[in-house]
């Protein structure tokens, strides 16, 4: 080693022995901070779903303190080696804040979000702030983040809660709005034939209610943080339903197949039984039902009617029993209850239930099920089949 660099290395020793000794005698004048109290002053979103190096403090800029209040964090930096972090401290008068010492499991000492997989959110541990990892599983509840309300006159359009402009009736049939499930004609008819005044159609869609106890995530948010996947499942079904958001380690293991077959009603129409027969397969396969949860078939699922003396109104939608005979099989012999909007009769579904949107199963097992539903063949010998697939924890 050159005479230069040992007195460099003398200097530094001596240097980070008397830092040492200011940091014994001033330590104890550093602010007393809690989790609670840094929440508050920082603004940090308690509950807001949070990355793998994410800043919790949702800026990239370092928290800065007075070092003549918080000379204490300077053990931060000389644990770090951080020399030029030493010097600018001292020759500014500000250091930065050192998470450590409120913070737990899940954030850095610099506050940044560590060790974590998947989506977790910012929330209390006892006395420390932590980013908690999601849960085995997450759901959620799908909600209005935007939305038409039909008034007297036309439809008002409300964006996250607050109304942002109003369409009159005449101008319904040119608005904008569509996805794959819905347009200006289906609110059109809507708004002429479903809708009274004061009703809803939901545009977009966000999530609220969340098993893990995070904070509501708007529709703007919900694919940045879960996928699109999630959004377009949550299109496809009506506002309100539960919502499996995130699975962690499990198997899928395929419960038994219940078939049954179209069979033959001439007097209603074998053409017509057989597409409802498959719109209510359609309406319900792929449905994943959350834990200790309700749930119902897909929206925007339509069914022909046929005449029927004995039916309310003179008709309905024959066909779909023998489909909704195989869901009832599936889902009771999986222990069960018998689905809301159903009975035991071959007629399994009651009069003034829709098939797809009104008829509910509920999973009483403690993780998430799909429900799988399909058919072999055509017309009156077509099969129908219902299985429920279970997502078991590893």
């Amino acid at each position: 080693m050159s005479q230069g660099w040992r007195k460099i290395s003398i200097v530094l020793f001596i240097a980070l022995i008397a830092l040492s000794v200011m940091l014994a005698v001033f330590g104890s004048a550093s602010t007393n901070y809690t989790a609670e109290s840094v929440a508050k002053d920082y603004s940090l979103p308690i509950g807001q779903s949070m990355f793998e190096n994410q800043s919790i403090t949702g800026t990239t800029n370092p928290v800065q303190v007075p070092l003549i209040t918080n000379f204490g964090f300077l053990v931060h930096q000389l644990q770090a080696f951080d020399l030029h972090g030493i010097l600018m401290a001292l020759s500014t008068g500000v250091v930065p804040f050192d998470f450590s010492t409120v913070a737990g499991k899940g954030i850095d000492s610099y506050g940044n979000v560590v060790d974590v997989k998947g989506p977790g959110f910012l929330t209390y541990a006892g006395d420390k702030l932590s980013v908690k990892e999601p849960d085995h599983y997450v759901w959620a509840y799908s909600a209005p983040s935007k939305w038409l309300q039909k008034t007297k006159s036309g439809v008002d359009v409300y964006d996250n809660g607050k109304k942002v402009k109003s369409v009159p009736a005449s101008e319904i049939k040119n608005l904008e709005y569509k996805n794959e499930y819905y347009n200006a004609s289906t609110i059109a008819d809507w708004y002429n034939y479903d809708a009274h005044e004061g009703s809803q159609f939901t545009l977009e869609k966000g999530m609220v209610g969340f098993s893990d106890g995070r904070n509501n995530i708007s529709a703007e948010d919900v694919p940045k943080i879960f996928g699109q996947d999630v959004v377009d499942y949550a299109s496809e079904y009506p506002t309100g339903s539960p919502i499996l958001l995130y699975a962690g380690n499990y198997t899928q293991q395929a419960g038994e197949a219940y078939g049954t077959d179209l069979g033959s009603h001439p007097e209603y129409g074998d053409d017509i039984r057989e597409v409802n027969a498959k719109q209510f397969v359609d309406a319900w396969n792929g449905t994943v039902i959350p834990p200790q949860t309700s749930a119902s078939g897909k929206d925007y699922v339509y069914f022909e009617s046929a005449s029927d003396a004995q039916a309310p109104g003179g008709s309905a939608a024959h066909g779909v029993c023998p489909s909704a005979r195989a869901l009832r099989a599936a889902v009771t012999s999986e222990g069960f209850d018998l689905p809301v909007g159903m009975c035991w009769d071959e007629d399994a579904v009651l009069f003034g239930y829709n098939p797809a949107q009104d008829i509910t199963v509920y999973n009483n097992h403690t993780y998430p099920v799909k429900i799988n539903m399909w058919t072999e063949g055509d017309g009156t010998g077509m099969g129908i089949y219902g299985q429920i697939v279970r997502y078991v924890p590893n």
